[in-house]
């Protein structure tokens, strides 16, 4: 086993709590209106005489919770297979948002944020159970064009919500996508931060290794020292 490794293993046995931050598939997850829902389906099923369980999954790169990359909307964009491992695993700070309707730059300059921290946005989607209903709604806390610069301006390198999308609902002009992804800020949506106090956690959100895609479903989880 290599020395990084090995040190990789030893911070984890170090961490005293996880918080798992994700949806469950095909129970919380709200499918994007338009998108494909997911599903699963049982081909084979163990019995008396042997066998074996196998199932078959059917499901959007932007199902449940997931990481969007450049390449969702920017042609010559990166890939989600363009950005080192490390790139998932970051320290973050996760933030309440009071504001009932959007994330905005005039609460977000109220926090002092550490310089490459990634900023998870725990908002009313997350205390009305709103982000693991199953249920999508027009209705939710998103994040202004405005709030997108405060974010760019301050280099953060990855942006979360507690909802499927992180836009406006019905804004065909994808403000906040084209702002953050233009500039490297992969999005993290669909978490649910319920169970997650304010604080400084570290992150990991790792995507499935696929070439050359735009999104991918995630397992996020924080951890504490």
């Amino acid at each position: 086993m290599c020395l990084e490794a090995r040190c990789s293993i030893l911070i984890l046995r170090d961490m005293k709590t996880v918080y798992d931050i994700s949806v469950t598939l095909g129970e919380e997850s709200i499918d994007f209106p338009g998108d494909t829902p997911f599903s699963r389906e049982q081909i084979f099923a163990p019995t008396g005489d042997g066998g074996y369980a196998l199932s078959s999954l059917c499901l959007s790169a932007h199902s449940g919770t997931h990481l969007d990359a450049p390449s969702h909307f920017l042609p010559e964009g990166k890939n989600l297979d363009d950005f080192a491992v490390r790139d998932f695993i970051l320290p973050a700070q996760v933030i309440t948002i009071r504001n009932s309707f959007s994330i905005e730059p005039a609460e977000l300059r109220q926090h002092s944020f550490a310089r490459g921290h990634a900023l998870l946005f725990k908002t009313g989607n997350s205390m009305s159970g709103r982000c693991a209903s199953g249920v999508f709604y027009k209705n939710y806390v998103y994040m202004t064009a405005e709030g997108a610069d405060f974010c760019i301006e301050r280099k953060v390198p990855l942006v979360g919500i507690d909802y499927i999308t992180i836009e406006k609902y019905g804004d065909t002009h994808f403000p906040v996508h084209k702002r953050l992804l233009s500039k490297d800020i992969l999005i993290l949506e669909g978490l649910d931060l319920r169970s997650v106090s304010d604080g400084v956690y570290k992150l990991i959100c790792l995507p499935l290794k696929i070439k050359n895609t735009e999104a991918s479903p995630v397992r996020a989880v924080l951890l504490t020292e």
